[in-house]
């Protein structure tokens, strides 16, 4: 039986132990942040493969020093999903649609932000470029919205720690509907499609992010946005990715990546979900054999 260092205890962790058992997978719980570790001498139990980089680089580089074996999604896979700007510019030049999007690396004058800005429709969208779970998007429907939004930005990115300093202006697609997509070892595996309670699109909320109150309900792809998503995990070379389409009447666009999505509930999978998640794992630790 291989044994699959997990550094996550919340529904992944959960959801995965009996399905992968029996299919000859132990779920083997690590933990590498909020903790000591000592890095002389391992705390870690002996496996044979990692799931996904952890979410703190620089806790994970200690895990993995430790562990010493190969990841399903290794550090490099996690750091290019997680920067948008980079996923965006692969899969534009890889003639993947995306949305219309500005980056803009601090520090920018007014004027070129103005000018970013007059590129678009209003509203626009901005947003920190390597935040996750909608953090800190905000829409400007004027110019002085969204300068006040930059000045915000402009606060924290003052802050010498802060390693990332750019933001993302992005053309902002009413009524789209918002799909993530899961694709595994090339192909997708399932699909959910995330709506808000009409209380709360009638608010003015529009971030569809289930932490925020949205629905996620299975749904089944049609081959055109199989193809778009199964294309994009391709360009990223990323094995389990979940991928974020926004689909409106006439065109649909990736608008992010997730290379550490949450595994759902099984409903919300295709029949051979497990399957090719174990086979996926296998495959990985046959890599420290080789």
């Amino acid at each position: 039986m291989r044994r699959l260092a997990v550094a996550t205890q919340e529904e992944t962790y959960e959801r995965m132990g009996e399905p992968l058992a029996d299919r000859g997978i132990e779920v083997v719980p690590v933990q590498p942040s909020e903790r000591t570790v000592d890095l002389t001498d391992s705390p870690y139990p002996d496996v044979d493969v990692g799931f996904v980089f952890p979410p703190r680089i620089m806790e994970g580089g200690v895990l993995d020093a430790h562990l010493d074996v190969p990841w399903v999604n290794d550090r490099e896979a996690v750091l290019r999903s997680r920067n948008k700007a980079d996923v965006l510019a692969r899969l534009s030049a890889a003639e993947v649609p995306v949305p219309e999007t500005v980056m803009a690396s601090n520090p920018v004058g007014e004027g070129k932000l103005a000018e970013a800005y007059r590129c678009f429709d209003e509203p626009v969208v901005v947003k920190p470029n390597s935040t996750t779970r909608g953090t800190g998007i905000a829409k400007a429907h004027d110019l002085d919205s969204f300068l006040g939004v930059v000045d915000y930005l402009d606060l924290v990115h003052d802050y010498r720690a802060t390693a990332d300093r750019s933001f993302l202006v992005q053309e902002f697609l009413p009524d789209a509907r918002d799909v993530r997509a899961m694709v595994v070892d090339g192909e997708v595996v399932g699909a959910v499609e995330r709506r808000l309670p009409e209380e709360s699109v009638a608010d003015g909320q529009w971030k569809h992010n289930v932490h925020r109150g949205a629905a996620a309900e299975g749904i089944s792809l049609d081959g055109e946005l199989r193809r778009l998503a199964e294309r994009t995990a391709d360009v990223l070379d990323i094995d389990y990715l979940g991928v974020d389409l926004l689909v409106t009447d006439d065109r649909a666009v990736v608008n992010e990546t997730n290379a550490r999505p949450t595994i759902d509930a099984a409903t919300k999978y295709e029949d051979g979900f497990w399957d090719t998640l174990a086979e996926l794992i296998r495959e990985a630790a046959d890599e420290s054999r080789r």
